[in-house]
C-alpha cells in the first residue's frame, strides 16, 4: 500500500507544484518540464504497481447495477476528456474538461472498487482533480473558448468510443471484467 499511496503523493506533487510554488518552477527553467515529466512515470508507474500488489478485498459498499453504472460513466468521463482536444462546440460548455473526466474516472471506478486500495487510488484521483480545479480557478477567472464546428464533437464521440473499446480490451488482458463492472463476481 505504501507504493500505491507514494504514487499518488508523486502525482498531486508533480501537477500542483507549478501552481503552488510558481517562483520555484520558474527557477528550473526548460528543465522543469522534464522533471516533472519523470515524477509523473513515476508516480503512474508507482500507482500501477503498487495496486496491483495490494491484495483484493471485498468492497465495502456493494451497490446494484454497478457494472452499468461504471461503463456508463465511462463512456461520457471518456468524451468529457477528449473534450479539450477536440475544440468543438462541447469544450466551451465544460470548464477543465480533463479534470472532469478525472473525476468522473474516479466516480466509476468507485461504484465497482471501494476496497481500501481502490478508496487510496480513484479517490485520491478524484480529489486530486477537485483540488487542481480549485487552485486554477483561485488563479482567475475562465477566458471561455470560441466555439469551432460541431463536426469536431461529432468525431469527438466517435474517437471516444474506440478508445472506450480499447480500454475495455486493456482490461479484459489484465483479467478484469469490465462488461460485468466487478472483478469481485
Amino acid at each position: 500500500m505504501a507504493m500505491l499511496v507514494l504514487g499518488v503523493v508523486l502525482w498531486w506533487a508533480a501537477h500542483l507544484f507549478k501552481r503552488l510554488a510558481p517562483g520555484a518552477r520558474a527557477g528550473m527553467g526548460p528543465a522543469g518540464r522534464g522533471i516533472a515529466a519523470v515524477v509523473l512515470v513515476v508516480a503512474l508507474v508507482l500507482m500501477v504497481i503498487g495496486f496491483r500488489a495490494v491484495p483484493a478485498e471485498q468492497n465495502l459498499v456493494t451497490i446494484p447495477g454497478n457494472g452499468h453504472i461504471n461503463n456508463l460513466l465511462m463512456l461520457i468521463a471518456v468524451i468529457v476528456f477528449g473534450a479539450g482536444m477536440s475544440k468543438g462546440v462541447l469544450w466551451t460548455k465544460i470548464r477543465h474538461p480533463m479534470l472532469w473526466g478525472v473525476i468522473l474516472w474516479s466516480v466509476a471506478h468507485l461504484f465497482v472498487h471501494n476496497d481500501p486500495a481502490s478508496l487510496v487510488l480513484f479517490g485520491g484521483m478524484g480529489l486530486w482533480a477537485i483540488v487542481e480545479m480549485a487552485v486554477i480557478n483561485a488563479a482567475g477567472p475562465w477566458a471561455r473558448p470560441t466555439a469551432g464546428a460541431m463536426k469536431r464533437d461529432i468525431f469527438l464521440v466517435i474517437i471516444a468510443i474506440v478508445m472506450y473499446a480499447i480500454i475495455v480490451a486493456i482490461h479484459v488482458m489484465f483479467g478484469l471484467t469490465p462488461n460485468v463492472g466487478t472483478i469481485y463476481g
